[in-house]
């Protein structure tokens, strides 16, 4: 087991299911961060995250299509061809991304490989030169029981339905919530859902 420590500790087990989430550069308020104070860190994260789904301060480049749909791709590809994880559950939000994974090598080489080709990928399709696209840190939390798995999985895929993008989980196209009984929408290249046409409408 490793530790390292930017302004949150992060334990880096390999073979034990980790909860990871992270964000784009901007995405909410100054001075907010993945961190406590008087919260619990699971209640600051929550807060946090709530804000995000709110999605009224910083960037949502995520609800384009073209760039959810190649963070879906980055995802599966690091899980499936490199190896680097089981995966479990993912979402990507229009300014976040979820993820629960079961990591086979160092979790630092999971985030700097995904998040480093994600940036780079969407900087270039977005035309953009040098500018931060997502935030340094990131949230991680190991999940020690099984029904704490189970509530991570329920709360990552059921993400979308909080945030008011979608009436069912499995109708959101990027997210896991669909593998049970018919694939991923992501896979399929299903049609968007009606509400999350509606939300792109942002004008960078």
């Amino acid at each position: 087991m490793s530790l390292y420590r930017r302004r949150l500790p992060h334990i880096y087990q390999t073979d034990q299911p980790v909860f990871l989430t992270w964000r784009l550069y901007g995405s909410l308020p100054g001075g907010r961060a993945f961190r406590g104070g008087t919260l619990s860190s699971g209640e600051a994260f929550a807060a946090l995250d709530r804000l995000l789904d709110e999605g009224r301060c910083g960037p949502v480049y995520l609800q384009r299509p073209e760039l959810a749909d190649m963070v879906v791709e980055a995802i599966h590809f690091n899980g499936e061809t490199l190896g680097q994880y089981s995966l479990h559950a993912f979402v990507v939000m229009p300014n976040h991304v979820h993820l629960l994974i079961t990591p086979k090598v160092p979790l630092p080489k999971i985030t700097k490989s995904l998040k480093g080709i994600t940036a780079s990928r969407a900087n270039a399709m977005l035309g953009f030169a040098e500018k931060p696209f997502l935030q340094e840190e990131s949230y991680d939390h190991e999940v020690r029981r099984e029904g704490g798995f189970e509530r991570i999985r329920a709360y990552i895929e059921n993400n979308p339905v909080r945030a008011g993008l979608v009436r069912d989980s499995k109708d959101y196209r990027w997210s896991s919530a669909g593998w049970g009984d018919r694939g991923s929408p992501a896979h399929r290249g299903s049609a968007l859902p009606v509400m999350v046409k509606e939300r792109i409408s942002v004008d960078e």
